[in-house]
C-alpha cells in the first residue's frame, strides 16, 4: 500500500470541466468575511452548500488528489488506487456548484488522464444513491467516456430531482448512448438489487464498450444504515460490485470517495472496497433474489439501453413477477429432481424439520434411508448444490447456452457407495431457499449448524448407529465443527471419521478449546482439498488413498 501526496487542481485542470466564472465563485468564497457568509447562506441552502474559509482549499485539495489518484493508475505507476477526499464532486456542472460539490472531482481527473496519457477510453460508475448530474453533463455529448448511474429517482423527485437522471437520459450527438441511468424507483433496495442491475446491464454494457481505464464515483450513502439514502446496501455488497469492476481495463480502477452520511457505514463499505482493491476475495453473499421493482427497473432500461448495445438483450431481463405460477427457479428445479432421484433410487425419505422457518427454507432437502434407525453404521453427509457448468453464448451478454450446460454432483457415487456397503444415510442439501427479505434473515452457516444440531440430537442420537462417519462437502463443513463444540461427549463416542472436502470454501478452524477434542480429532479428522482427480476417484478408492476407515 502506498500514500500518493495530495495536491490543489490547478486551474487549468479545472477549465477542462468548469467555466472561468464557476472557478472565480469557488476561489472568491475564501475571501468572504463571516457577515459576507451570514448575508448569502440562503443562497448556498438552496443549492445545497455549506461554506466556511477552509472551503475553497478543501475543493481545490479534494479535486487535485482524485486527479493524483487517476495519474497514478493511468501512468502504469499502480494498479488500484482509493481517493479518499471530501468535499465530494459529483454535482458540480460545468457552470454551477451545488449538492455539496464544489468542483467535479472526477470529471476534471477524466479530462486530465486523457489529456496527459494515452489512456482516452473510460468508463465512470456511479453508485452514489444521488444521480450523478454534473458528471453527466461534463460528458452528455462525449463517446470516449461512458457514464453509468445507479441511483434513487422516484420519477424525477429524488435529488438533484428532474429527468436528466432517468433512463431515457442516454446522452446526445455523438454522447448519444453513452449515458447509462438505472433510476431505482424507492429506498429500500437492496445487494440482490445492485448486483442483478450489474449482471444485467453495467457489465454487459461496459465490456462492450471496453474501457481502458474505469473510475467508480463511490458515494456510500446507499449503504446500510445510512438514513437519507434509505437502502440497503452491505459492505460485501460493494466488495462484489468493485470486485466485478476490477475485471474491466486490465485491472486498472480508481475508487473515487462521493457522498454519504453516515460514517459508520462508510467506513465498514470503504474497507470491504479497500479489500478487493488490496486483491482479496469479497466476502460471501446469502442466497438472494432482486426484488420487483429493480427487476422492472432493469429490464425497462435494458429495453431503452438495447436500442444502443448490443450485449443488452432485453428478452434476458423480463421480470419473473406475475409468471410465477408458471416458472420455476433453477435451484428449485435441481432440488426436485435430486428429491426425485434419491426416493426412486435409493428409497430415500424426506425429514420434517422442528421450526416452521427451517421447514420453509430447507423443506425436501433433508433426507434419509428407510433403515436409519436401526443401521449400526451411519454416513451423515452434509452438502450443497454439486458444480454447475455453464456454457455461455457470449462473455457480454452471459447467456447461458442450455445444451452444454450441466450439473456435475459426485454425491452420486458417493451414494452408490453407502448402498454397496450396506450403510445408513442422512443426506443434507444445505442450500436454503431465498428470503423473501434477505437484509432480515440468517446466514446459511446458522442454518446450517442449527439443522445438523437438530438432526444430531433427533435422528442420530436416538438411532443404533455405532459408527457414524461426518462428511462435509464445501459449506457444509463449517456446520460440523460447529457440531463437535456443541455436542463434543456424544460425537466422540460414535463418530470414527470427519471428513471435510472444503472445495473453494474456507478452512474450517480444528477444535481449540477442549484438549480431548483436539486429540480426537487428529485421529479421526480429514481435511481434503478437492480438485479434479478427486472428482475421478470412486468413495471406496477415495477412502482407501486417505487411510480413513469407520
Amino acid at each position: 500500500m502506498k500514500l500518493i501526496p495530495i495536491r490543489p487542481v490547478k486551474k487549468g485542470e479545472a477549465l477542462l470541466v468548469h467555466s472561468e466564472d464557476h472557478w472565480d465563485k469557488v476561489q472568491a468564497i475564501k475571501g468572504m468575511t463571516d457577515q459576507e457568509m451570514a448575508n448569502s447562506a440562503d443562497y448556498y441552502e438552496q443549492l445545497s452548500l455549506y461554506i466556511m474559509q477552509g472551503t475553497t482549499r478543501a475543493a481545490l485539495l479534494s479535486c487535485g488528489g482524485v486527479i493524483e489518484a487517476c495519474l497514478a493508475v493511468a501512468r502504469g505507476e499502480l494498479q488500484k488506487t482509493f481517493a479518499i477526499v471530501r468535499p465530494p464532486g459529483h454535482h458540480a456542472e460545468p457552470d454551477e456548484h451545488m449538492g455539496f460539490c464544489f468542483f467535479n472531482n472526477v470529471a476534471v481527473a477524466t479530462r486530465v488522464v486523457q489529456q496527459l496519457t494515452p489512456i482516452k477510453k473510460i468508463l465512470i460508475l456511479d453508485w452514489d444513491v444521488h444521480h450523478g448530474n454534473g458528471t453527466q453533463r461534463a460528458f452528455n455529448d462525449d463517446p470516449s467516456v461512458l457514464y453509468i448511474s445507479l441511483h434513487r429517482y422516484e420519477q424525477g423527485t429524488f435529488y438533484p430531482c428532474g429527468p436528466f437522471g432517468g433512463m431515457q437520459s442516454c446522452g446526445e450527438g455523438p454522447g448519444l448512448g453513452y449515458s447509462v441511468n438505472i433510476p431505482w424507483p424507492e429506498s429500500g433496495m437492496t445487494d440482490a438489487d445492485y448486483i442483478y442491475a450489474f449482471q444485467k446491464i453495467v457489465m454487459p454494457i461496459s465490456m462492450e464498450f471496453a474501457p481502458e481505464l474505469v473510475i467508480i464515483s463511490a458515494g456510500f450513502d446507499a449503504a446500510e444504515g445510512d438514513d437519507l439514502g434509505e437502502c440497503h446496501v452491505s459492505p460485501a455488497g460493494y466488495a462484489h460490485m468493485t470486485h466485478m469492476l476490477a475485471g474491466l481495463a486490465g485491472g486498472r480502477l480508481v475508487v473515487a470517495l462521493e457522498g454519504g452520511y453516515n460514517l459508520d457505514s462508510i467506513s465498514r463499505s470503504a474497507l470491504a472496497v479497500t479489500s478487493v482493491l488490496l486483491g482479496e476475495a469479497p466476502e460471501a453473499l446469502p442466497p438472494m433474489v432482486a426484488g420487483e421493482e429493480a427487476t422492472e427497473t432493469v429490464f425497462l432500461v435494458a429495453r431503452e439501453q438495447s436500442k444502443y448495445w448490443k450485449s443488452v438483450d432485453p428478452k434476458a431481463c423480463q421480470p419473473r413477477e406475475g409468471l410465477e405460477e408458471i416458472s420455476f427457479s433453477i435451484p428449485e428445479v435441481l432440488k426436485a429432481h435430486r428429491q426425485h432421484y434419491l426416493y426412486t433410487q435409493h428409497d430415500m425419505m424426506q425429514i420434517p424439520l422442528l421450526t416452521p422457518e427451517l421447514e420453509k427454507r430447507f423443506s425436501t432437502q433433508i433426507s434419509c434411508t428407510p433403515d436409519i434407525f436401526e443401521n449400526n453404521t451411519m454416513i451423515v453427509f452434509l452438502h450443497e448444490f454439486g458444480n454447475l457448468r455453464m456454457q455461455l453464448q457470449s462473455s457480454a451478454t452471459l447467456n447461458v447456452e442450455m445444451e452444454r450446460s450441466y450439473l456435475l454432483d459426485f454425491s452420486k457415487e458417493l451414494l452408490t457407495w453407502v448402498k454397496k456397503e450396506q450403510y445408513s444415510l442422512l443426506d443434507a442439501n444445505l442450500f436454503p431457499k431465498p428470503a423473501s427479505n434477505p437484509t432480515r434473515t440468517k446466514a446459511s452457516e446458522d442454518f446450517g449448524k442449527d439443522i445438523l444440531i437438530y438432526l444430531w440430537d433427533n435422528y442420530v442420537q436416538l438411532s443404533g448407529a455405532r459408527n457414524v462417519i461426518l462428511i462435509g462437502h464445501g459449506p457444509g463443513s463449517r456446520p460440523i465443527m460447529d457440531l463437535l463444540e456443541r455436542r463434543t461427549t456424544s460425537v466422540m463416542k460414535s463418530v470414527k471419521a470427519v471428513v471435510q472436502i472444503i472445495g473453494h470454501s474456507n478452512v474450517p478452524q480444528t477444535p481449540k478449546y477442549i484438549d480431548d477434542l483436539t486429540e480426537w480429532y487428529r485421529k479421526v479428522g480429514l481435511l481434503h482439498e478437492l480438485h479434479f482427480t478427486s472428482l475421478l476417484m470412486g468413495p471406496t478408492e477415495f477412502f482407501r488413498c486417505t487411510s480413513v476407515h469407520a
